[in-house]
């Protein structure tokens, strides 16, 4: 039991000093995986055997397919049209922006959404919208897209949990992210305004938005040839996920990513060259280290010593809201991405002792993990409070990020688990 409480403490040592020290966690946590495990007494074969290729094939395949969408102008000329269709609902214009960004989340990277945030921000200055609303619209769906199968969060979520054997349909879990999405974009029009409450632009703004309008409408790049083609295969792409995904069977986004992909690069070798330097080598590395030492802490026992944390007839349902508060506790601060790779694998005592269902439990430690993605200290807050036209609003935008965000670490778990655990454990 003492090795095994070392791992665990070892484990936890390596997200805090790397942080502290500014350097690349999944680098750390192999190194790691690999002098623990050698001490432990596993084999070096065992231990480099853990290294999850399923999922990196998935993270590459999908990421170089949507670079070349994105290198070739395909995203970015959807994007503008899109815009240009709802100019003049300005009640509207949250809706869209979140449609848009859950989108472009869903292309590979969720923090590809973050393109729509100088965006958004600038129309909600110019239209007179609460900027916080435009900021949730825009977190929330870059949280609803990241879940995806097509999405970072989506293929490290389900690929993970299906490792570890909780079985855990691709598709529920993004339906789950949209409809929790959804609610919160729907408490942030009544919150921040919206359509029925829409503030009114000063008349220089008014006129910025005239001129602006027509200079989009009249400033609408050309389609060619190649952006239909990448519209045609992102759709096949989906189209075949979906298909497989309803019959039953597995599908192997990574691999039908890499084959879509590699008939793209043959017709815009440009594009697909370009599209290399999309690929999130850094992520990569992140998910591949930490699901290794998760390995190293399976093979040696440390994960079913958890197991007896569920042993109590009311500890499941403790434990389960424990693990989805440190989960939004530390994502927030931290990176989602790291978070659900070393997490996930983690619940599978409460699943296995704990009779707890496995897909609701995920979906919601999943959820918890990105719903807190808006805090001002992530990526995703900062870069809203960063792109907020005007500087003055901006000490309001952090508190009241701040505020939203820390309410999301106390109020996801409370009611993700009170609405799909508690049920599912029922049926």
């Amino acid at each position: 039991m003492t090795v095994q409480i070392v791992a665990l403490a070892i484990f936890a040592a390596v997200f805090v000093v790397a942080e502290i020290r500014r350097t690349h966690i999944g680098i750390a946590m192999f190194a790691a995986a690999a002098a623990m495990g050698l001490l432990a007494g596993v084999p070096l074969d065992d231990i480099v055997g853990g290294y999850p290729i399923d999922i990196l094939i998935l993270l590459v395949g999908v990421t170089f397919f949507f670079g070349i969408a994105k290198s070739n102008g395909t995203i970015e000329l959807l994007v503008d049209r899109a815009l240009v269709f709802v100019q003049g609902r300005t009640g509207a214009l949250p809706v869209a922006f979140f449609v848009l960004t859950g989108l472009v989340s869903a292309m590979g990277s969720p923090l590809g959404g973050l393109v729509m945030a100088p965006i958004g921000m600038s129309v909600a200055h110019r239209r007179g919208i609460d900027p916080m609303l435009m900021a949730l619209a825009i977190g929330t769906g870059l949280s609803a897209g990241g879940f995806a199968p097509t999405s970072l969060f989506g293929i490290v979520t389900w690929g993970t949990a299906d490792s570890a054997g909780i079985e855990l349909d691709p598709l529920v879990l993004f339906a789950v992210a949209i409809g929790v999405n959804l609610l919160l974009l729907g408490v942030s029009y009544l919150m921040f305004g919206g359509r029925g409450k829409p503030r009114t632009p000063s008349p220089e703004g008014a006129e910025a938005i005239e001129e602006a309008e027509a200079g989009d409408r009249a400033g609408l790049a050309p389609l060619r040839a190649i952006h239909f083609v990448t519209a045609f295969a992102v759709l096949g792409l989906l189209a075949v996920v979906v298909v497989l995904a309803v019959r039953g069977d597995q599908p192997d986004v990574g691999v039908l990513a890499f084959g879509f992909g590699a008939v793209l690069a043959l017709i815009d070798p440009e594009s697909g060259r370009t599209a290399l330097k999309e690929i999130d080598w850094s992520t990569v590395l992140l998910v591949g280290g930490i699901i290794t030492y998760v390995g190293v802490l399976q093979k040696i026992g440390a994960v079913d010593l958890l197991g007896e944390l569920a042993s109590g007839p009311s500890a499941p349902i403790f434990a389960a809201l424990v693990i989805c508060a440190v989960c939004g506790l530390v994502s927030a601060f931290a990176s989602t991405t790291g978070i659900l790779a070393a997490l996930v694998p983690l619940a599978i005592p409460l699943v296995q002792h704990g009779g707890l269902p496995g897909w609701a439990l995920i979906c919601a430690l999943a959820l918890c993990s990105s719903i807190v993605d808006i805090s001002p200290f992530s990526t995703v807050g900062a870069t809203l409070v960063a792109t907020t036209v005007d500087p003055e609003a901006r000490p309001r935008m952090t508190a009241s990020l701040t505020r939203y965000g820390l309410t999301m670490v106390v109020l996801g778990p409370l009611v993700l688990v009170g609405v799909l655990v508690l049920p599912a454990m029922a049926l």
